[in-house]
């Protein structure tokens, strides 16, 4: 990518007497402003273009975090688009490894509350107090922030990847992004411009994405567009436990040929007690059957998407349930049917067995099998149904 910049000097500050003689009273370096020589953006704020022409203007724009002067970036990704500028400072960028336009993540290219969710405690980054914090505490934090990217500690990019991040993260820059913004005359229906108009002839679209803050998506807190995708997490990626509270079985599928009982068995105990393990060599996959169903719940929660064993992925759903669908409940019952019903139902204490005229002997005229109770030793009068041709 070919990028030719337009720089503007800041003004010339001139030397001032002061007690001691001529020195430069304001002076940018000690104040803590920055200078960069190219920002950090991501492919999407960048273009379609490989030819860019960016303008530059040192100490031309505050940050909207920090609220220090910093060097301001300004370019037009391609034919079509708008002109875009750098927001953040390049210290502020690299603290949330973040686009100085967007503020988006540069690996994932998703918003800063959805990585932060499901990256490792130890990689996050937060500001203290957040974007309602004092001034000093702000200004002290910037300062430390700024000698850690110096060294280099900031651990973004460093730690593990996480699937689900992977699963998320686009594979193509999204340059609808990049769109001129809405022309306000047309909506209010006094635009006369017509085709000339740089700016989008359409009505605007009311909805929660309509309504986004700069520092709500930097900060992480009520960005409308990360509360989307985990809308979109719990509907998709999220497995609903079964409905039958006695299935503690969970299924791993996609098994390597050298995976043994003891692998599995290390990657699941952590989360309760295991009752069995059950291995399909020819399947490639197995069943892991856990003493309660929290343990279950608790393994599937944390395990999927997530577990990898012997370098391979491995697929993580729960096992069916073990009940018949044709067994009745006491809470339920069975409903009526030929021959089994309530009216044909004989109680043995609290247990209702379904009673069947044909295995009486007594509803024949058979003398009573030994050992039957009392009860059932009186023959039942079953009512005949008549047939579907008028009782012919």
């Amino acid at each position: 990518r070919v990028c030719e910049f337009f720089s503007r000097s800041p003004p010339r500050v001139e030397p001032t007497m002061t007690e001691k003689g001529f020195a430069i009273v304001s002076d940018v370096n000690k104040q803590g402003w920055e200078k960069s020589d190219f920002p950090i953006l991501c492919e999407t704020c960048l273009g379609d273009n490989p030819y860019v022409r960016i303008m530059k203007d040192e100490y031309g724009w505050e940050c909207r975090v920090c609220k220090r002067p910093f060097t301001h970036w300004k370019w037009k990704p391609g034919t079509g688009a708008r002109y875009k500028a750098t927001v953040l400072c390049m210290t502020c960028a690299k603290m949330k490894n973040v686009c100085q336009c967007c503020i988006f993540d540069l690996e994932y290219g998703l918003p800063v509350a959805v990585r932060d969710k499901y990256m490792e405690e130890a990689a996050r980054v937060e500001m203290p107090g957040g974007k309602d914090g004092s001034d000093v505490n702000r200004d002290f934090f910037k300062a430390q922030a700024k000698e850690a990217v110096e060294r280099g500690d900031i651990q973004y990019g460093k730690s593990s990847k996480n699937p689900i991040l992977e699963k998320l993260a686009r594979s193509e820059p999204y340059y609808k992004r990049n769109r001129p913004k809405i022309c306000s005359f047309f909506v209010k229906g006094t635009c006369n411009r017509g085709q000339e108009c740089p700016y989008r002839h359409e009505m605007p679209e009311q909805g929660e994405l309509s309504d986004q803050k700069l520092l709500d998506r930097f900060h992480g807190e009520n960005d409308p567009v990360a509360q989307k995708i985990f809308r979109h997490i719990d509907e998709k990626l999220t497995v609903k436990p079964p409905e039958d509270r006695t299935v503690t079985t969970l299924y791993a599928g996609g098994l390597g040929p050298g995976v043994t009982q003891q692998d599995i068995r290390n990657a699941f105990y952590v989360f309760g007690e295991i009752k069995s393990i059950k291995m399909v060599p020819k399947q490639f996959c197995c069943f892991v059957t856990y003493a309660s169903r929290v343990s279950a719940e608790k393994a599937m929660d944390e395990l999927h998407m997530r577990l990898t064993i012997k370098d391979k992925k491995i697929r993580i759903q729960w096992g069916k349930s073990t009940a018949k669908p044709g067994e009745a409940s006491e809470s339920s019952g069975a409903g009526p049917s030929d021959g089994v019903g309530p009216q044909n139902m004989q109680g043995r204490g609290n247990v209702l067995t379904p009673y069947y005229p044909a295995t009486d002997p007594a509803s024949i005229g058979n003398a009573p099998l030994p050992g039957m109770p009392e009860e059932e030793k009186k023959p039942v009068q079953v009512q005949k149904k008549p047939s579907g041709f008028g009782g012919f």
